[in-house]
């Protein structure tokens, strides 16, 4: 990122179209100058969620979204608005002198103070049930907001709330350290008054009370409380497998689990190939790990890419040295000998299984919430019963892009639906229009895909897929249901914006 432009020496207006960005420095820290209509605006050059720059991002009314994850900043504020950034970006006061425009003394973060009427409505307590990404980003935004009653979240895991998406990328891969993990860190919920309970079951739910029971007796009452339980990973019976030697992916210390153990592997076999499953292959393929691949499938990530992108994937994976096993499934373990459907039969001594996740519905069903293949939320994030809501991998709700009720397992999505459903706590009555937005990496190509299309009848290719220089619009009767792209980072920014406005009419 260039920094050689002072925006505090001046940027002659006639430089800046409506919607234009420069960038430059202020003070030696990257910086934006950005026109929207007669306005100008001073921010940070880099998105506070892995530094993404927000130069090549986009401009859509009086914000600014980040390429790489789609986080989105307010022009204004500097406030982070979605996530996957939590943390605002620094904001300037500009002054126009002539024709030439001034970035001047860096504006104090704004602190928000809850609307007396919201305070009046706002519930006593708010317990958040589930420790991932929906979770900590429901706890987060209603501190953000001026909240002040108490906030807790009762975790299963044993480990903070931690970004997930890099447990089967960059960390495992060797290339992110420990100390990025965590999503905040543990001052952050002391300084926030949000008490973390970590390996914390809760048992049942008496919803009419808003009342959890947890598994060593003890029993907590709320005003509100966020269902936030996630996904569990599929586990699948294999003949002759000895517990312990099946692994999976899901938690931070299930992937120190396959760190340590990579480390006296010569050869890992993967079973499934999802997009977890083939993150892994390549982050093993980075330690120098032979990674043979099975799956019951044609092509890799068919059902949810097509054919033809699957079969580029694979084309990827293999010129990286895995080999792949398709049509196939694993029937027996004899130690380090796996025996497939065909009768063939390979050497691993590392199991790993990554056929998919699903929702952990356990609490919503004993509780008598209304479920269908998820918990079933209206168009606000509130269950069936009043007072309680879902998000994250459960909530299955109202898509105004597709017509359809639609569950999304992805971290992006589950983050925003968390943070709409703490303004919903609040009694904001915000409605849950995102557009559903993911990446996959794969050694050194990003695949970024926004929309959701479970059935497509029509697939389009613009540019040249090979040279990962492509969008990919999946359609059904005509309109766009989802898009992928390869090297085209704002065309993304772009899709995802036109859904938004056609979602909105």
């Amino acid at each position: 990122m260039s920094l050689s432009r002072d925006l505090k020496a001046g940027i002659a207006m006639a430089e800046l179209s409506d919607g234009g960005v420069i960038r430059g420095q202020v003070d030696g820290a990257p910086a934006l100058l950005v026109r929207r209509g007669h306005e100008l605006f001073a921010v940070g050059g880099s998105c506070t969620h892995y530094h993404g720059d927000l130069a090549r991002g986009l401009v859509v009314g009086d914000t600014i979204r980040c390429p790489l994850h789609h986080a989105c900043f307010s022009l204004r504020t500097g406030e982070a608005l979605r996530a996957p950034a939590l943390d605002p970006i620094p904001c300037w006061r500009v002054e126009r002198s002539g024709s030439l425009a001034f970035a001047r003394e860096k504006l104090a973060p704004s602190h928000k103070r809850l609307p007396a009427e919201d305070a009046r409505s706002a519930p006593a307590s708010v317990g958040i049930i589930g420790g991932g990404a929906a979770g900590l980003a429901a706890a987060e935004l209603l501190r953000r907001e001026g909240y002040s009653g108490p906030v807790t979240i009762l975790s299963v895991d044993e480990s903070p709330p931690y970004d997930r998406p890099n447990l089967s990328k960059d960390y495992l891969a060797g290339s992110a350290p420990e100390e990025w993990m965590p999503l905040r860190p543990e001052s952050f919920y002391r300084e926030q008054k949000i008490e973390l309970a970590l390996r914390t079951n809760v048992v049942s739910l008496d919803a009419a009370r808003r009342r959890v029971r947890l598994h060593e007796g003890d029993a907590r009452e709320f005003g509100a409380i966020l269902l936030a339980t996630g996904a569990e990973p599929v586990k699948l019976p294999i003949a002759g497998a000895k517990r312990p030697q099946l692994h999976y992916l899901r938690t931070f210390a299930d992937s120190r689990a396959l760190l340590a153990l990579s480390g006296k592997a010569e050869r890992a076999a993967i079973v499934g190939a999802s997009f977890i499953a083939l993150e892994l292959a390549a982050s093993l393929r980075a330690r120098k790990i032979a990674v043979d691949v099975i799956a019951p499938e044609e092509q890799p990530l068919e059902r949810i890419l097509g054919r033809e992108v699957g079969a580029f994937i694979r084309k990827l994976h293999e010129a990286q040295g895995v080999t792949f096993h398709l049509g196939e499934t694993v029937t027996r373990v004899d130690g380090r000998t796996l025996t497939l459907k065909s009768g063939a039969t390979l050497s691993a001594d590392l199991l790993v299984l990554g056929v998919g996740v699903r929702p952990a519905l356990g609490l919503a069903e004993q509780a008598g919430l209304a479920t269908d293949r998820g918990v079933l939320v209206n168009a606000y994030l509130e269950t069936s019963a009043p007072g309680i809501y879902a998000a994250g991998d459960i909530a299955r709700w109202p898509d105004p892009h597709s017509g359809e009720h639609v569950r999304v397992e992805h971290w992006v999505v589950a983050e925003r639906q968390g943070q709409v459903a703490a303004r919903n706590i609040l009694g904001r009555r915000e409605k849950l229009e995102l557009v559903p937005f993911f990446w996959s990496q794969h050694y050194d190509t990003t695949i970024r895909y926004v929309g959701h299309a479970e059935k497509w009848d029509a697939i389009e290719f613009d540019g040249d897929l090979e040279r990962m220089d492509c969008a990919i619009r999946y359609t059904r009767g005509g309109r766009v249901l989802a898009v992928a792209t390869l090297g085209r980072d704002l065309e993304a920014l772009r899709a995802e914006e036109q859904m938004e406005r056609d979602a909105t009419g």
